[in-house]
């Protein structure tokens, strides 16, 4: 038996008839290969500078038994972002669980459910001079 590639030489025929992976349409009206499962979380993009990823946040309050009170806690993910979306810093967006994608991603942006409010960017203030 002669093998190339790992396969053999009967298995090569079939080369050029390789599937591409078919993108499904989901529920939430967005093609994707990924299987979408699990959790659906809404926050907001904290930062857009990864190419095809976005952090999200979401904040949630957790009860302290000991002081019987709430402690605010947030929790920030990484999560892909399909080319149909346009995302930018401060949108409120829906996030779904997928399949792992990378490392540190196992999630995906399926919705935008409101354009950015405003960042807020500390101005500097500049001295001012007297004359």
């Amino acid at each position: 038996m002669v093998f190339f590639l790992g396969l053999k030489l009967s298995q090569q025929k079939n080369l050029g008839d390789l599937e591409v992976p078919k993108l499904k349409m989901t529920e939430y009206d967005i093609d994707t290969e990924y299987s979408l499962r699990g959790s659906e979380f809404v926050g907001t993009v904290v930062s857009t500078k990864m190419q095809k990823s976005a952090t999200v946040r979401w904040g949630y309050a957790e009860d302290v038994p000991k002081y019987e009170r709430k402690e605010r806690r947030n929790t920030k993910i990484t999560s892909h972002v399909p080319d149909e979306l346009d995302v930018e810093e401060g949108d409120r967006v829906r996030v779904v669980e997928t399949r792992p994608i990378s490392k540190t991603k196992s999630s995906m942006i399926v919705e935008v459910i409101e354009k950015g409010v405003e960042v807020i960017e500390e101005e500097t203030e500049e001295g001012e001079e007297s004359e």
